[in-house]
């Protein structure tokens, strides 16, 4: 018994010492967020916890099938990430624009007001973007995304200098091609269960073209053979382990990754490690060629990001003015792959299945590609002429990111309390609140999208009128509709990489629906094409949620199939 209680003992302690930590935190919390003067929920776990985070969305369908757990309760609705996917903008019609989620971390003010909201970003002083969230994404060096102050300036000022219409124009031509290769796989097969997967390839091929300059034939999933050899990794093989095992190197860091590799991990792990090293030999030998070739006087007609890198960051130290150190290339490439792989391949596979469920709105955007292209070959496709010109496949996109936001941006007050006004009311926000734009609110409410607005409709985002003056090709987005669409950061925190994504995924429309179309297999033969359709929409809506970003959880779960018109 006494043996018991000696090891029993350092348990109770350390239990007791949490639970007077975790509700003093409570109380302090909600005692400040009281201050605050709207509505207040309570929940007992944070989002930004990284243990709850593993766990909060199972235990919450566990909670929600027991007959004594109040389905209204505070932790059902609100203490999982993705609650707000489902809740849309119910809470804010009971609450109000503005209420406030309190946690053992944080308190959150939750904003669903547009005016509210452009404030928040425009003051970017009195609401920083609360840089620790991105801070393991340094884990290859300093980078734009967790930086702050002067560094932040100076890398925002050489990143803009690099997201240039010469590298969109690699975006571009490298998308339609690998496009084209991804839908002649697809139309080789009965069924294709590997969209999902297929896209996440394409998109880091582009990456790996308009990155580092390095261009690869598109392989299938069917058809990639399963990295074997440690010692024998592409600049593409490298990343792409990195990019799928980035929870595991993020949350450990290459050093304490490269560490445990030398003794207990599984070989997949240690392939992991070995993926580290290779990229950064690989980003290591291009900077040192970039770099002596500048030295050298040498031109590179190659417009990829390390190229643009390391010759905006030479010519700003030529200039007297500050430019990047090493690491911080280093750090900035990753960050830039990092944020445009996922982001792109997440927000396409959306777009697919959402296509696939509406035959209409692919003939839609076909008809544009047709009117604007003409008998053109892929060669013959100009950039800077055919782009801006495909209004109703940019739709596509925005339209999707209005229902599926999948990087939402994040605000807080900081150290400092500062003041924000809501309709007719000016709220006293207290140090380290965070805020955050109630995005699934915000792009949902009826007040600004009409009645239909949990519908995805492209179509809204064009024009009115434009449509009947102008052809397709020639029609306008509909500018009003921006002021209450957040599908990337804005303010001086913007996403410098938005073109980019634009670019890319509109090439993609084009290369897929110039000449096909897309529908989801039936699942047995009684099943019919309108039912198997609205299957893949409740899929979207039932079985998306958060890994690292909003995604599609289980998009093999509605197989494709593609036909020739």
């Amino acid at each position: 018994m006494s043996s018991f209680m000696v090891l029993a003992a350092p348990a109770l302690i350390l239990t007791t010492v949490f639970f007077v930590s975790w509700a003093w935190s409570m109380l302090r919390n909600y005692a400040a967020a009281r201050t605050i003067g709207v509505p207040v929920r309570v929940v007992p776990f944070s989002p930004f916890n990284p243990f709850w985070s593993l766990v909060d969305r199972k235990l919450t369908l566990l909670l929600r099938r027991l007959p004594f757990v109040g389905k209204e309760s505070s932790i059902i609705r609100y203490n999982w990430r993705g609650w707000d996917i489902e809740d849309r903008w119910r809470s804010h019609y009971e609450m109000g624009d503005v209420f406030v989620i309190v946690t053992p971390q944080y308190n959150m003010v939750q904003l669903n007001n547009p005016v509210s909201t452009a404030s928040v970003f425009k003051r970017h002083t009195d609401f920083p973007r609360p840089v620790w969230v991105n801070d393991v994404l340094g884990v290859f060096g300093p980078n734009i995304s967790c930086a702050e102050g002067q560094s932040w300036k100076t890398q925002r000022r050489v990143a803009t200098r690099c997201f240039n219409e010469a590298n969109n124009e690699i975006v571009w031509s490298e998308t339609l091609g690998l496009a084209d290769d991804m839908l002649r796989y697809w139309c080789s097969k009965t069924t294709v269960k590997s969209s999902a997967q297929d896209i996440r390839t394409l998109t880091l091929n582009v990456l790996a073209r308009a990155g580092l300059g390095k261009s690869f034939k598109f392989q299938g999933h069917e058809e990639e053979k399963p990295i074997e050899e440690i010692h024998s990794m592409s600049y593409r093989e490298s990343l792409g382990l990195i990019l799928e095992n980035c929870i595991v190197i993020l949350a450990l860091g290459p050093k304490t990754l490269a560490f445990l590799s030398r003794y207990w991990l599984p070989f997949k792990l240690k392939l992991v490690n070995e993926a580290v090293i290779s990229f950064q030999t690989h980003m290591t030998t291009m900077y040192e060629e970039q770099k002596h070739a500048f030295a050298a006087g040498e031109e590179s007609s190659d417009n990829n990001l390390m190229t643009l890198l390391v010759r905006a960051s030479q010519e700003a130290a030529n200039e007297e003015s500050e430019g990047l150190t090493e690491s911080e290339i280093y750090g900035n490439m990753f960050t830039f792959n990092f944020a445009g792989h996922d982001t792109t391949a997440h927000s396409s596979t959306f777009s697919l299945y959402f296509l696939a469920a509406n035959p209409k709105v692919q003939d839609w955007i076909s008809e544009e590609i047709q009117q604007v292209l003409g008998n053109r070959h892929l060669h013959e496709i100009d950039y800077r002429a055919d782009f801006p010109r495909f209004k109703r496949c940019l739709a596509v996109l925005y339209e999707t990111l209005r229902l599926y936001t999948v990087v939402p941006a994040i605000k807080w007050t900081g150290d400092q309390a500062t003041t924000l006004t809501v309709g007719d009311k000016t709220l006293k926000l207290p140090p380290n609140t965070i805020v955050l734009p109630s995005y699934c609110s915000i792009h949902t409410d009826p007040r600004y999208w009409g009645s239909d607005s949990l519908e995805w409709r492209p179509s809204r985002w064009i024009k009115p009128g434009s449509t009947t003056t102008h052809k397709p090709g020639d029609e306008e987005i509909d500018m009003n509709l921006r002021s209450v669409f957040l599908g990337w950061s804005e303010g001086t925190r913007d996403c410098p990489g938005k073109k980019f994504s634009q670019v890319e995924f509109v090439a993609l429309m084009v290369g897929l629906f110039r000449y096909w179309r897309v529908d989801p297999v039936k699942k047995h033969p009684n099943e019919s094409i309108e039912a198997a359709r609205r299957r893949v929409l409740d899929l979207i809506r039932k079985d998306s949620g958060w890994v690292l970003l909003l995604q599609m959880l289980h998009p093999e779960r509605a197989p494709l199939v593609w036909r020739k018109v």
